[in-house]
């Protein structure tokens, strides 16, 4: 099956109004490209270096999501080229954000808050009582558009778990809904509930995502997951330039073992 065939399959199953964001971490260029000639514009990355070398190759009319950790020293190479950040999980970072807004000629950011709703404790995020906190307190980030939740189940394939986990952002979200208008943080653009992934998005969508974000799935010839530490590894040490450089060195590698999948299977 083709990118496009599971592109247009993965968006007959989701309902009416919910978005599919093609996550595209380690899928080279090429196939994105198969992606947004079968009508997808959305797609989400996380690793910034990676991000920023796609956005100079990919049509201006796509929009990018990021869903990783954000580092504050990495902000440079991701706000000013996402349609939105999902992936906010600390108040340092919210500050961080607002700083670099306000440093830029009032740029503004559209976020969803990251929530910790996993039983794994090394899943990051807000836990429920903490983003309620943030979004209904006094503190104030002009510069960020909060528009809603996200959050990761419990990596099982017990459903009752995975439900259980969704309900806890749909709890959140449900203590939320009466306040918007009333908080500062809380306006009419908070509608978004980001949560369901490869395996459970079929759920997700069933219980009231707006969004999941799907990987491997819509792209079923990735390169497989041992390759990943040779080709994207970057020392942590290296500057900033060295750094976008890897990364086009990086992409150019995924891009011959692409075309390489390519050849071997015809």
């Amino acid at each position: 099956m083709d990118i496009e065939h599971n592109i247009q399959k993965i968006k007959s199953e989701l309902p009416s109004g919910v978005k599919l964001v093609a996550v595209s971490k380690f899928h080279p260029v090429e196939a994105l490209r198969e992606a947004y000639d079968a009508g997808q514009r959305l797609f989400g990355e996380s690793r910034p270096q990676e991000m920023y070398a796609k956005v100079q190759q990919m049509p201006e009319d796509v929009r990018w999501h990021f869903i990783g950790h954000l580092q504050k020293n990495k902000l440079k190479l991701v706000l000013p080229y996402v349609s939105m950040l999902e992936s906010v999980d600390s108040v340092e970072l919210l500050d961080a954000i607002e700083r670099w807004c306000a440093e830029h000629s009032g740029f503004r950011v559209d976020v969803l808050l990251e929530c910790h709703i996993a039983r794994e404790e090394t899943k990051q995020g807000f836990a429920p009582e903490e983003a309620l906190a943030v979004l209904t307190g006094a503190a104030h980030w002009p510069h960020i558009r909060f528009c809603g939740l996200m959050g990761m189940a419990t990596n099982t394939d017990d459903e009752s778990v995975i439900r259980s986990d969704f309900n806890k952002l749909l709890a959140l979200n449900a203590a939320l809904q009466p306040m918007i208008g009333i908080c500062p943080n809380l306006t009419p653009d908070f509608r978004e509930l980001s949560f369901g992934m490869s395996d459970d998005y079929k759920i997700a969508a069933s219980m009231g995502a707006t969004i999941v974000r799907i990987g491997h799935i819509w792209c079923q010839g990735r390169i497989k997951s041992g390759l990943h530490p040779i080709f994207f590894f970057i020392p942590c040490r290296l500057s900033f330039s060295d750094q976008l450089s890897i990364t086009t060195l990086e992409m150019a590698l995924v891009q011959f073992c692409w075309l390489v999948r390519d050849d071997t299977a015809q």
